[in-house]
């Protein structure tokens, strides 16, 4: 059984969903599943006519053997005609619609809907990564249940013992983009700037413009001492920031799962996000939720951990039992070797 895999850009970005993909392309072939890395140009969503060509192209050169999963960075901006003519047997991987990414212009918001539901139409199976994001299919997108397949992502148990650090150190994780929210934590930490705390917000400048406005509106707060944007940084360097921190904060606009908000249970910490997206499926009751964009709810939610201890017990204890039933990465990729050994010739 073989299989090609398509994913836009370097597969080895140190970002939520190049981790899922790359981690599932390795345990595929480690598990007797051949599958071809092809890697589309970078462009994606935004490819210019010739890359999408040559996307095109590359596509078309895959057997009609073998299924080709393209992820849906890539497969969601592509024309729904080049797809439906494709020799390969389609598998789409949709982490999150194009069309759903927060800052979208609202006119192009509806076009990469309208595209991605017809490109969809042409697919022999979609994978998703929450079900969350099969509900949203179904419900926004037209397509049918039996089309679709659950498969999230899969964790590894760490192996390193916490070390909280003195001030509590609260950790956020993500891509410095509108979406993920930044700018709607940073409000909340000025308003208990009066507590002691220190923060670190992870995650590479993906949108140059946010980033830079994020260090402005640190600074105006009067946390340049207190709040660090540190950047893209090695799986390692991300270990220890959860070891050092006494909580997790992501006050995100949406998520299609949440990869890092596991991650933190994993490790034991507390964790306040937004109930948004699929961020209540995956935290359950781990989690101390709020609406989006809501800064004083937020502050709240902090104010009362770091001044609780015991409450900050308990968020521990419920994100560690949490922790306790996520996938491995081996069930992740099984779920995929079943669906390609489906559509495998």
């Amino acid at each position: 059984m073989s299989a090609v895999f398509a994913i836009p850009d370097d597969k080895d970005q140190r970002t939520g969903g190049y981790i899922y993909d790359a981690t599932v392309l390795d345990l595929l072939n480690k598990s007797g599943c051949a599958t071809t890395h092809l890697e589309l140009p970078g462009s994606f969503p935004d490819a210019p006519p010739q890359d999408m060509s040559r996307a095109v192209r590359a596509l078309n050169a895959v057997p009609a053997s073998d299924p080709v999963i393209i992820d849906g960075l890539a497969l969601g901006a592509m024309p729904p005609d080049e797809i439906a003519a494709l020799a390969a047997p389609v598998i789409a991987l949709v982490h999150h619609p194009l069309g759903l990414e927060t800052g979208t212009d609202p006119t192009k918001a509806a076009e990469l809907i309208r595209n991605e539901a017809a490109v969809l139409e042409q697919v022999a199976h979609i994978i998703v990564t929450s079900a969350h994001i099969g509900r949203t299919l179904r419900s926004d997108f037209g397509v049918p249940a039996d089309k679709i397949t659950v498969a999230a992502p899969g964790f590894e148990r760490p192996r390193a013992v916490s070390a909280p650090v003195d001030p509590p150190l609260i950790l956020s994780v993500g891509l410095l983009v509108e979406r993920k929210g930044h700018d709607v934590l940073i409000r909340a930490l000025e308003q208990i700037s009066d507590i002691p705390w220190q923060a670190e917000i992870i995650g590479r400048p993906q949108d140059p413009a946010y980033a830079a406005a994020l260090q402005a509106q640190i600074k105006t707060a009067g946390l340049k001492d207190r709040v660090t944007l540190v950047g893209e940084v090695d799986g390692t360097a991300i270990q220890a920031a959860y070891q050092r921190a006494s909580l997790f904060a992501l006050a995100t606009r949406y998520e299609g799962y949440g990869m890092v908000l596991s991650e933190a249970m994993l490790r034991g910490l507390p964790v306040v996000s937004c109930a948004v997206g699929a961020v209540p499926d995956t935290t359950g009751d781990a989690a101390e939720l709020v609406p989006p964009d809501q800064p004083e709810a937020f502050a709240h939610k902090l104010r009362a951990l770091l001044q609780n201890p015991d409450h900050l017990a308990h968020m521990a204890r419920a994100s560690a039992l949490r922790a306790a039933s996520l996938p491995t990465w081996q069930d992740t990729a099984n779920q995929f070797a079943k669906v390609i050994e489906r559509f495998a010739s």
